[in-house]
């Protein structure tokens, strides 16, 4: 099972592009703001030449693990150890009669929802029970992250 980087590239690369939409001040830009007690001459005085790498390389790691939950071939290469080479011939069978199943941007959508509302949504809700944010933030932050894991997903998914 060949890992498509350019995909996986791509799919980290979609979470600037949301994230410049979602946290505008006429989406969710100023909202956010409120809710971080942060003000734009804060927001100015940040290194974006650090913070944009850093969220395309924090993005990356993240589509890596999406792309083992959205393209389910990656469980039949989990179970032979990581080495087509070495597998037996009911791997290649598996393969050739399920290796581009449910390989569709609709499904990897669904599966990178799922991620969101599941793993995403939980992790920032408890961060924010603790750093004592309110549910408005929650909803803004998780809501960004849902957004970008179901394109993510769909990217990742459909694209062979």
């Amino acid at each position: 099972m060949e890992v498509n980087f350019l995909a996986l590239l791509v799919a980290s690369l979609s979470t600037l592009l949301i994230g410049f939409v979602w946290y505008h001040p006429k989406v969710f830009g100023t909202a956010w703001m409120r809710e971080t007690n942060l003000t734009k001459e804060q927001l100015m005085k940040t290194n974006m030449m650090v913070i944009f790498p850093l969220t395309i390389f924090y993005a990356y790691l993240i589509a890596i693990i999406v792309q083992t939950v959205v393209i389910h071939q990656f469980g039949a290469f989990g179970m032979i150890g990581g080495l087509e080479e070495s597998a037996k011939p009911s791997y290649q069978a598996f393969m050739s009669d399920y290796g581009t199943a449910y390989r569709t941007f609709k499904h990897g959508a669904f599966h990178g929802l799922f991620l969101g509302l599941m793993f995403a949504f939980p992790i920032i809700a408890t961060n924010a029970l603790f750093d004592r944010k309110s549910f408005r933030y929650v909803l803004i932050t998780a809501g960004f992250w849902l957004v970008c894991l179901t394109l993510m997903g769909g990217i990742i998914c459909a694209w062979e």
